[in-house]
């Protein structure tokens, strides 16, 4: 591990934005959702009108920008966990069965993931939260019932590799059931795959809700999203660009952070794929 940089600075910068988002009450100046329209557009600290009073400005509204950004920072990390654990238990059971019981279950299962790979996550998000209503637990459900496919997939040529193994055998032969096989034998022994797709699936489902709020059918105003807080910014990107900066730097990182956590578990947990 004293080796991998990869997983010291993603899991790092991970653990301090966690941090952020569970200390949000106590940390933020300002209650995220006061508005004071007489300090509207108020500048960060660092340009020449700015104040300590509020460090990173206030949006368009008046609204303290730090105390939205760590309340953002929670809605952002629910996201990608919730759809991560949802999706994740779709894909990871389809996945299994196909790979371990093969012939008519393993068609079906292939079947349902070429099917889900020819709709756009994208277009089909947008016209389910069109039809049905937006919010942040719609958005929740509908990326968690759209994003399983990369699951299903890595687990099932996993549990394929791993049912050939003689530790499989042995259970058979003792009499284990079908499920404690499955749950004892097969599953610990894919749980690294498992692992890093959920963390590419976790930063992929925060861009997603990122990109929905920004075309203001994710989640809904007051609540501090990152891609709500850039789509209110658009229309003051020339005038105060940091309105758009400072939220689009946070989710930038916090995506990078998500992915590089990843790279690194995956050089930790399959040691027998590092170059």
């Amino acid at each position: 591990m004293k080796n991998n940089k990869a997983l010291y600075v993603g899991c790092g910068l991970l653990l301090f934005i966690i941090f952020c988002a569970i200390f949000a009450p106590w940390l933020s100046p300002h209650d995220p959702y006061f508005q004071d329209l007489t300090n509207r557009t108020v500048p960060p600290v660092w340009y020449e009108k700015g104040t300590w009073v509020h460090p990173l400005g206030t949006d368009q509204l008046g609204r303290d920008y730090l105390s939205r950004l760590l309340y953002g920072a929670r809605i952002s990390l629910l996201i990608g966990l919730s759809v991560a654990v949802i999706s994740g238990l779709i894909g990871t059971t389809m996945g299994m069965l196909a790979g371990y019981f093969g012939g008519r279950i393993d068609m079906i299962v292939s079947f349902m993931v070429t099917t889900r790979l020819s709709m756009p996550v994208i277009l089909v998000a947008l016209a389910t939260v069109a039809l049905v209503g937006s919010s942040l637990w719609i958005v929740i459900m509908v990326l968690g019932l759209l994003k399983w496919d990369r699951f299903a997939v890595v687990m099932r040529s996993a549990t394929q590799q791993v049912r050939s193994m003689e530790y499989v055998s042995a259970a058979q032969s003792a009499g284990a059931s079908t499920l404690r096989i499955m749950l004892t034998e097969v599953l610990p022994n894919v749980l690294p795959h498992l692992i890093v797709i959920a963390t590419l699936e976790a930063a992929s489902a925060i861009l997603l809700e990122a990109a929905l709020s920004f075309l203001g059918l994710g989640v809904q105003p007051p609540l501090p999203s990152w891609g709500l807080m850039i789509s209110e910014a658009k229309s003051y990107m020339f005038f105060s660009f940091w309105l758009i900066a400072i939220p689009g730097t946070a989710l930038a990182l916090l995506i990078f952070a998500i992915n590089l956590a990843g790279d690194g578990l995956h050089q930790l947990l399959t040691p027998g794929e590092r170059a």
